[in-house]
């Protein structure tokens, strides 16, 4: 028993890097021996390892003067061979000076291994990880190299607080490793008078109760500060009640989520006509998103409206809900070749819902039942379509379609991205079987790319295509020019059933909350068959973007074919 103790109190201080305390030393005669000549060394108690192993770690040869030192480091050498958990030395005078024997007690055999503790690891990782051969003796040098091995790949997947926190073995061979992978004991949330914690702590990949994971904390923090609820969101990890535990703090500034705008007008046509809005991106506190947009009065008796609400959370599964009625009529500029066509009033009425549910942590699916009614309403400026029965046929009436859609998004920041990609795939599918009045099938693709160049700089592309066939309403055509697609030219100046879009940023800060953009887009959109590449459209210019209590506002300056143009304009840019 006294040897079985003796080999755990040695294995433990092999594994952990603890000093090494040997049975024996020098004996106190030592000193009578000291200074003679060594006339053999032999290894003793080796049952399996062969003595030249040992002996090619001793450094105490026949005909050298024996010192107390030489002999310490031949029994530390031997130690950290791995292969044995006792090393004595021993002396025998003999006339022509002292004979060297250094005895050893091997390890015990391996004969199995048990990994405790490990719920993110597979065992059959770390057993690789440990590199040890069952049968064979038990090598310490090995299990401590392959202990820190696997306190790296832990650490490498994100688990920055596991650690190897014992190891044994039993008489009977069987070495037991135990994991701790350090938990997350709470979250706590400090700083949100309006939002709920819930809303914050459900964004979190981190759950109470499990391994503390630093890559899903950096990943969970950008979730929460995508939400647009909050200026700043900061995380910092404090000592939990029990060892090797942690206690998340998240603390968050919040600002400003609801508008109110209120305002009015008048015209000839219409009168005095008065405005309403009432939006809150952050519903009280619930995370959800509501708005309400109103005119009212004029000569017409206007009452244009439109009522969205988007609730993100419908269930565990974070299936997410959408729905938007609205009944708008405004003035619109229909443009043909690329020059302005008809301008006129245009009503549209309906509505559309979305539902939509995550896949994984980036990709997320959508599908949208949309109903939408089209009619011509006033002529306003250039031909008059009023009475021309095939324009109004061909481009109003009502539209009934199911849309699917993918999504992928890696940004870092939604709002204004460094780094990451952004990907999107729709299919709009509408027919006369659905009770609507046009059958078209329209496609589109999406893909955005984001480059951190210096310390705060970033360049950013974007591409776009899409491809529709069939008979499609005025309403549903891809439509380039402006401040969100070709910017130098008007908005929505080119449309077709086929289009192409390409854009460059190169983005600056120049102060606080204000950014300088430099730019080019290249588009168009087109009708029949298909892309024609030599008529595509360009542009270059420069910009301005600046975060404001209000949103984030847009100047840009570009100069396209037909001469510069600038574009004002609210909300983020792609």
């Amino acid at each position: 028993m006294e040897k079985l103790r003796r080999y755990g109190q040695l294995l433990v201080a092999a594994v952990f890097g603890l000093s090494m305390v040997f049975s024996a030393v020098i004996p106190a005669y030592a000193a009578d021996i000291t200074g003679k000549t060594v006339t053999a060394v032999a290894v003793s108690g080796n049952a399996t390892i062969p003595e030249d192993t040992v002996m090619a770690a001793v450094k105490v040869k026949p005909g050298s003067t024996l010192t107390p030192d030489a002999v310490k480091q031949d029994m530390q050498a031997i130690y950290e061979l791995g292969y044995f958990f006792d090393v004595v030395a021993n002396f025998t005078e003999v006339p022509e000076g002292v004979k060297v024997v250094y005895t050893v007690m091997e390890n015990p055999v391996l004969t199995d291994i048990v990994v405790q503790g490990n719920t993110k690891v597979s065992t059959e990782k770390i057993t690789d990880i440990l590199k040890l051969e069952k049968g064979k003796i038990l090598n310490t040098k090995t299990l401590n190299e392959n202990a820190r091995g696997i306190e790296q790949y832990y650490h490498d997947q994100g688990y920055i607080l596991a650690k190897v926190s014992d190891v044994s073995m039993s008489p009977g061979g069987v070495l037991t490793v135990s994991i701790n992978e350090g938990m997350l004991e709470d979250i706590q949330v400090k700083g949100n008078d309006k939002t709920k914690d819930y809303v914050i702590t459900r964004e979190m990949k981190l759950k109470t109760g499990q391994p503390f994971n630093v890559k899903d904390a950096r990943r969970s923090m950008q979730k929460v500060y995508n939400l647009g609820y909050f200026e700043d969101v900061n995380m910092k990890l404090n000592p939990g009640k029990e060892p090797n535990a942690v206690v998340l703090e998240t603390d968050v500034v919040e600002q400003k989520t609801g508008t109110f705008t209120i305002g009015g007008g008048y015209s000839e046509n219409d009168g005095l006509i008065g405005i309403i809005e009432l939006g809150d991106n952050n519903f009280r506190g619930t995370g959800d998103k509501a708005k309400i947009h109103w005119e009212f009065g004029g000569d017409t008796n206007n009452k244009n409206y439109s009522i969205g609400y988007t609730k993100p959370w419908l269930d565990s599964k974070e299936t997410s809900a959408s729905f938007n009625f609205y009944d708008m009529t405004n003035e619109y500029t229909d443009y043909q070749n690329g020059k302005s066509f008809s301008t006129y009033d245009r009503n549209r009425k309906g509505w559309d819902v979305t539902l939509g549910r995550p896949q994984n942590e980036y990709m997320k699916n959508f599908i949208t039942f949309k109903s939408r009614d089209d009619k011509y309403v006033e002529h306003v400026s250039g031909t008059d379509v009023s009475n021309d029965t095939e324009y109004l046929q061909d481009n109003f009436g009502l539209t009934h379609s199911v849309t699917l859609s993918r999504v992928y998004d890696s940004r870092d920041n939604v709002f204004n991205p460094t780094e990451g990609s952004y990907y999107s795939l729709s299919a709009e599918f509408a027919g006369r079987f659905m009770g609507g009045e046009f059958n078209f099938n329209k496609y589109t693709a999406e893909s955005r790319k984001y480059y951190k160049v210096g310390k705060d700089q970033v360049v950013a592309v974007r591409a776009e295509a899409g491809y529709a066939d069939g008979k499609m309403p005025q309403s549903g055509k891809f439509n380039v020019g402006g401040s969100d697609s070709l910017r130098g030219y008007d908005d929505d100046q080119f449309e077709g059933d086929k289009m192409l879009l390409g854009s460059v940023e190169y983005r600056f800060p120049i102060a606080k909350k204000v950014q300088g953009v430099v730019f080019s887009d290249i588009g168009n959109a087109w009708e029949g068959e298909g892309y024609k590449l030599n008529d595509l459209k360009g542009s270059v210019g420069v910009g301005v973007r600046v975060n404001t209590p209000l949103g984030p506002v847009r100047l840009d300056l570009a100069k396209g074919s037909e001469g510069a143009k600038t574009h004002f304009s609210f909300g983020g840019q792609f």
